[in-house]
């Protein structure tokens, strides 16, 4: 049993689905979030900031191993940055990270590209920080999660067109596959950059735009836009798939058949 594991972002969309899975096996699960929170169902909250690095000392103090999902498209380096200088003044404990499908195939964006394409740059420094940090280490690229094509896919909804990058395919996986692999990884040794995860099928962004429209009972044209530069020639270019490692179960149309789809 692994005596003590930390979890960053066990609040948000893949942490609160790790944390089931690590409480068992751990005598002490520790969640680090930003505000304040009473230990509850056995998970021990701590409060910190990793933008800042406030607090991050306290929450690596006497951990094995750390689970860092914490992660925005602003910053993800400078958190994972603050995260290693404090693991690697407490010790050697096993850091594992979360990362995206194609981080290391996507150029380095700025400017106006930065907005869409910048979460991706910030994961991949956050990858060279963890390979680089001395600690021992075990980092897991995934593709996107449904909850978060969700989320996209309803801002777009919103617009009386529906803006569909041309020749952009999205390959989306259920964030609970991602969780139960991510926790078995923590609970096994450091195994470096291990295998991606894919969800089952690829699909043409229009067409995955258009089975949300319709799972929700609206019309909308959907109109392609071609957008320029590097990083969108990579996704044109399948950067952010692996079609080798489709090793998810559930389907977009799953997803949406089991749920309840707000407009």
């Amino acid at each position: 049993m692994t005596s003590a594991i930390l979890l960053t972002g066990g609040t948000g969309t893949l942490g609160r689905l790790v944390a089931p899975h690590l409480r068992p096996a751990a005598t002490t699960l520790r969640v680090l979030s930003r505000q304040a929170r009473a230990s509850a169902d056995g998970i021990e909250y701590v409060t910190g900031d990793l933008t800042t690095g406030e607090g991050a000392a306290e929450a690596v103090a006497g951990v094995d191993v750390i689970v860092h999902c914490a992660g925005t498209s602003k910053g993800d380096d400078v958190k994972t940055r603050h995260l290693v200088d404090a693991a690697t003044a407490a010790g050697r404990p096993h850091l594992v990270y979360i990362s995206v499908v194609g981080a290391d195939r996507t150029p380095v964006v700025s400017g106006p590209d930065r907005a869409m394409f910048g979460y991706v740059a910030a994961k991949r420094a956050a990858e060279v920080i963890v390979a680089e940090s001395g600690l021992p280490w075990t980092t897991l690229r995934a593709t996107q999660f449904h909850e978060l094509t969700l989320t996209t896919a309803r801002a777009m909804a919103r617009l009386p067109v529906v803006p569909a990058p041309a020749g952009f395919r999205i390959q989306p996986i259920a964030a609970a596959e991602v969780a139960e692999r991510l926790a078995e990884l923590a609970l096994a040794g450091p195994a470096g950059l291990v295998a991606e995860m894919g969800g089952p099928r690829t699909y043409d962004m229009k067409d995955l735009l258009r089975g949300y429209l319709k799972a929700t009972g609206r019309r909308r044209p959907v109109l392609p836009v071609r957008l320029p530069g590097k990083a969108a020639a990579a996704f044109r270019a399948g950067a952010n798939l692996t079609p080798g490692h489709a090793v998810g179960h559930r389907t977009w149309e799953d997803f949406l058949a089991g749920r309840t789809v707000p407009a």
